[in-house]
């Protein structure tokens, strides 16, 4: 499997840029904070969302300083909204440690991810471009419909996978369409370049939920660092599951419809959901899914002329694809 070092290798010099600048914008004379950050920037993840966005600048143009402040600002929105959804989602782990509500409290943690989000709009306003701001402001209602229609969603029993890929393309496809989208405008990128780079980046976020759905069906706590059948157990219902609700006969479907809402042997139902989903094709479906995804995200990026970039492009949605944790 190729790694995310071999993918970033065009626009390494700069990814060390960002990686400089954005370690600083977490510094802070407040101690709390900096215990929060330092155990934030500990555990900071792939890095998926700058990424992203300085591979788009680069395939439209060339990576400037308003791509660096572009790529800052959304990962720290991607930071700060992990923050608040521990705390929704009465999560204790994230990335194989402690959730920061784990070790501070629900108030610290609401505060800190809030002042997290504060700074990624002040980086944002540095750019002194109105699109960009327009593109993340645009992107905070985006994410609240989204959470707000899997609640709708999960309380009406809709199992639909219409509505599941509407509910992905409002919250993880949405950021990522805004960084790839977003990236392409700082390099002054032709407005068929930015839908192109916006589009392909819809699409890899599509198969990088899909990806993490079957996850909490397959994958131990170890390998993802986070509890499995979490969303199972938060009454989500995605793709996997969904497939096989709708491909199975009618009193299975009652079952295991039963299953999912009763709270009595919770563990146990949960072990035979999953092995229900598994049974029924669900994780196959799943995959072949994200496989056509691919391929449509592999002819948008046609358009990019420079040939080691659409290969980072091309490689990274194989990537997350194939991705273990």
């Amino acid at each position: 499997m190729i790694t995310l070092k071999q993918i970033i290798k065009p626009i390494e010099e700069e990814f060390a840029t960002f990686e400089k600048e954005f370690e600083k914008r977490f510094q802070t004379d407040n101690i709390i904070l900096q215990q929060i950050h330092q155990h934030i920037l500990n555990k900071k993840g792939k890095l998926i969302r700058p990424i992203l966005t300085l591979l788009s600048a680069k395939a439209t143009g060339e990576i400037n300083q308003k791509s660096i402040l572009t790529a800052i600002a959304m990962e720290m929105l991607h930071t700060a909204s992990l923050i608040h959804d521990d705390v929704v989602d009465e999560t204790y782990e994230r990335r194989g440690q402690e959730s920061v509500n784990a070790i501070w409290n629900n108030k610290i943690s609401i505060l800190s991810g809030d002042y997290i989000l504060s700074q990624a709009l002040y980086t944002a306003s540095e750019t002194r471009d109105i699109r960009i701001i327009d593109e993340i402001t645009k992107l905070g209602k985006e994410i609240s419909k989204g959470e707000i229609q899997q609640i709708t969603n999960m309380r009406n029993s809709i199992y639909d996978e219409k509505k599941y890929l509407e509910v992905i393309k409002m919250k993880t496809a949405a950021l990522l369409s805004t960084c790839t989208k977003s990236g392409a405008i700082t390099s002054e990128a032709s407005e068929e370049e930015c839908k192109a780079m916006q589009k392909y980046g819809e699409i890899y976020g599509i198969c990088f939920q899909i990806r993490d759905d079957i996850f909490d069906y397959t994958s131990s706590e170890k390998e993802i660092g986070k509890p499995v059948g979490n969303d199972i157990r938060e009454g989500k219902i995605t793709l996997p599951l969904i497939y096989a609700l709708n491909n199975c006969t009618e009193k299975e479907r009652e079952n295991i419809i039963d299953l999912i809402k009763t709270k009595k042997d919770k563990e146990e139902s949960i072990q035979k959901i999953t092995q229900f989903a598994i049974e029924k094709g669900g994780i196959k479906y799943a995959e072949e899914k994200m496989k056509k995804y691919k391929e449509e995200a592999v002819k948008i990026i046609e358009i990019i002329k420079k040939q080691d970039i659409k290969k980072s492009l091309e490689d990274l949605i194989q990537h997350v694809i194939e991705r273990k944790n």
